[in-house]
């Protein structure tokens, strides 16, 4: 058995993308018919909690990386070295690095071969020389425009894994709690209000509003959020929904997303999360990146928002555009249809083409 390092150092959404080429990685056979892999997920902190949930990952290693982790540490020399020792102790025969279209696998790829890793795999729009042994062109090699687990996963095939007979390739995760002491018995449909990026997030009033008329039209709502956006869950939750704001971590969060009808939420990483437990997602996307990318992965979705405003794949954190019309333009009244066509299992036409044609 092998000992493979997989590599994705950013978010939580981008951690649980990765699942299908880790599941790749550990479970597949290679093409020239070797057994499975131990599979060692290098991580960047915010990405922590999720690696630890996808099935295949036989150890999580977080490390603050100085090209990707905002804000960025300090490049020294013993930051890095905390890295090598560490992938020289672990005895790693390859690697598989997973990044996005804007980010480049040539830097880790350096400290890789300087911690003694013999075989890289990366997909890299520059020169390579010797830091990868397998080369990805993107653009070339694959469409730039594809949804980011196919990329990651293409990239892990690449490197000679493949997934195993009978993965369908969607995102999965494991080991998440039953949260009905804390949800209750009766159905349910999840809100999240909060995003990292405020260009990302939709008006709290207008998600206020929309929590008022899913209670309206007869359906129970949870709304959720971390330690740091308990203002902004109250407010959305108003008098008569459950608030959950700041009384969940990443696994217990899984379990209420696993309970829920449909989730409510923004291009967010519990929109990953809920795509991962097979759970519906209405998701109020804005163009700053494009949803052909980042759109939840294989579950039923609406996707509201103007994908062709002004902010379109400016990959803005906050609102270029005053008003913020991507989504504020989105009325509640058409969120409460949207989450009527999933519970119903209808999904608009609308949203698919949106989706495939951004």
């Amino acid at each position: 058995m092998s000992r493979v390092l997989v590599a994705r150092l950013d978010g939580m959404g981008d951690v649980l993308l990765a699942g299908p080429a880790v599941r790749a990685v550990a479970f597949g056979r290679r093409r020239d018919g070797g057994a499975p892999n131990d599979v060692i997920l290098l991580c960047g902190p915010e990405g922590e909690a999720a690696a630890s949930l996808l099935p295949g990952t036989a150890e999580v290693y977080s490390w603050s990386c100085p090209w990707i982790v905002k804000p960025a540490p300090n490049v020294q020399k013993a930051h890095l070295e905390v890295l090598t020792a560490f992938v020289r102790q672990s005895r790693v025969d390859e690697a598989v690095i997973l990044t996005s279209f804007h980010q480049s696998p040539l830097p880790l790829a350096l400290v890789l071969r300087l911690a003694g890793v013999d075989r890289i795999t990366g997909a890299s729009t520059d020169y390579a020389g010797s830091l990868l042994d397998v080369r990805l062109r993107p653009g070339e090699d694959f469409p730039e425009d594809q949804p980011e687990a196919e990329r990651a996963l293409g990239i892990a095939e690449a490197a000679g894994f493949r997934l195993p007979p009978g993965d369908d390739g969607r995102l999965r995760v494991q080991g998440y709690p039953d949260v009905r002491p804390l949800v209750g018995e009766e159905p349910y449909v999840a809100v999240h209000p909060g995003a990292a990026a405020p260009a990302r997030a939709w008006p709290p009033l207008h998600h206020a509003a929309a929590v008022e008329l899913l209670e309206g039209a007869g359906h129970r709502v949870v709304v959720t959020g971390g330690r740091g956006e308990t203002r902004l869950t109250a407010t959305v939750a108003g008098p008569s929904a459950l608030d959950l704001g700041g009384r969940t971590d990443l696994k217990t969060l899984a379990g209420v997303l696993a309970g829920a009808q449909a989730l409510v939420t923004g291009n967010t990483g519990p929109a990953h999360l809920a795509a991962a437990l097979g759970t519906p997602v209405a998701c109020l996307f804005s163009p700053v990146v494009p949803a052909v990318r980042w759109a939840p992965y294989g579950v039923p979705l609406e996707l509201l928002g103007d994908q062709s405003a002004p902010c379109r794949l400016s990959r803005a954190t906050e609102c270029p555009v005053a008003g913020h019309p991507c989504l504020s333009s989105v009325a509640p009244e058409q969120l409460l249809d949207a989450v009527e066509r999933l519970i119903s299992g209808v999904p608009s036409l609308s949203t698919r083409r949106k989706v495939r044609h951004p």
